[in-house]
């Protein structure tokens, strides 16, 4: 008796260690990452704070990073769901008519956005038709045209000839009320796919995306008339699927160019090797590159279009504004004199807005990314915030 009473004791106090040590082993920081420090986890996902940014980080199948999202980030996305109904329905909007309206966009989605869906629901409290209306929460909260702009650089642009890519998406301040549920999430799935990072409102439809071979992938308007094309997925939401699938710019290149759009996009694209515009009309798509410098607004530049209406002027000049930065620093762009170069607002020779008044509302680039696909190292900013770095590369490989 006394013999299994110092069994059972010895096996309690080792069974204390072995915990002890999982919770002691259990780094602060994520690996490449010392800035970042953990919050919380579930069902091995984990939340990190970067500075006064979120990451999560997830891992599993589609369902269960869907349920680690969801737990992770559960008080942001009940939240911003009670924001954005409570706002709508000021406006006049029902329930029902807002579900209704955003099924027609979820319902082309790939099953596996659709399992993270599910997953989500299952840990938020949320239906699947409340997270519809969250993931394209922003678009119905400002019913008005986004900005956006773009620049790449390489070759002899760039100290070492490697790409850094460049992004601004660019909003009415009306969409303040999201800044504050901003979030770096990174996909770890086990299915084989390609690790994929997206920026933006938690829950929300996100517009600008990496991946585990160095890939980008973002989006401008086009400035086109708008005309909806049925029975085509949203084009926006392909970019999740495309960057799970492909590995290298010229599988990106050829999966942009089989998907037709649902409206006329601009869709930006990068990787190790150089990068691209896509200006793709409804049932056609022109490509632009360049020799060390590509660069987009909100308008399509391919002449053979022949377009018989002007872009908007402000457009043109954030164009011609980011080729003339570009040629001014040449051989010197990195991903500091990148940020250098996407600080410099409209009215000072740059592209970015900063509370500025643009057709009677106050416009600013609500947020800003900088990317080196060699090392998928990622700097993030949302406006009136700093700049953060974060290096993917280990968070995919964690």
């Amino acid at each position: 008796m006394i013999l299994t009473k110092s069994l059972f004791l010895i096996v309690l106090l080792f069974s204390i260690l072995i915990a002890a040590g999982c919770i002691t082993s259990t780094s602060v920081s994520p690996p490449g990452n010392p800035e970042m420090t953990l919050v919380s986890s579930f069902e091995g996902g984990e939340r990190y704070l970067a500075g006064n940014y979120s990451v999560i980080v997830l891992e599993g199948s589609y369902r269960e990073m869907g349920r680690q999202y969801g737990a992770l980030m559960k008080d942001e996305l009940l939240s911003e769901y009670a924001m954005l109904t409570n706002a709508l329905g000021e406006r006049g909007y029902s329930i029902e008519y807002l579900r209704t309206y955003v099924a027609n966009g979820t319902q082309y989605q790939p099953e596996r956005m659709k399992e993270i869906t599910r997953g989500m629901a299952e840990t938020t409290g949320l239906t699947e038709e409340d997270l519809a209306l969250l993931y394209y929460g922003p678009a119905l909260y400002i019913s008005m045209p986004a900005g956006c702009s773009y620049l790449a650089v390489w070759g002899d642009y760039t100290p070492d000839g490697s790409v850094v890519l460049s992004r601004n998406w660019d909003l009415p301040d009306l969409l303040e009320p999201f800044n504050q549920y901003y979030v770096l999430a990174v996909y770890r799935p086990t299915d084989g796919s390609n690790g994929v990072a997206t920026f933006g409102p938690a829950g929300a439809r996100p517009e600008t995306l990496m991946n585990s071979a160095g890939l980008f992938i973002a989006d401008d308007n086009s400035g086109q008339e708008v005309v909806i094309m049925e029975n085509r997925p949203d084009l926006i939401s392909e970019f999740f699927r495309l960057m799970l699938d492909y590995s290298d710019l010229a599988g990106l290149k050829t999966g942009i160019l089989a998907t037709s759009p649902d409206i006329a996009w601009i869709v930006d694209a990068g990787g190790p090797d150089g990068a691209y515009v896509f200006e793709k009309g409804l049932n056609e798509t022109k490509v632009r590159t360049g020799d060390g410098v590509v660069a987009a607004a909100n308008h399509f530049i391919d002449p053979s279009w022949n377009l018989t209406t002007q872009p908007a002027a402000n457009s043109l000049l954030r164009y011609a504004n980011l080729l003339s930065q570009a040629e001014a620093a040449k051989g010197s762009i990195d991903a500091a004199k990148m940020m250098q170069i996407r600080d410099v607002l409209l009215t000072e020779g740059g592209s970015t807005f900063l509370h500025s008044e643009l057709e009677g509302y106050l416009y600013s680039s609500n947020h800003q990314v900088v990317f080196v696909p060699a090392t998928e190292t990622l700097w993030i900013k949302v406006v009136d915030m700093g700049w953060q770095k974060v290096d993917l590369a280990p968070l995919f490989e964690m």
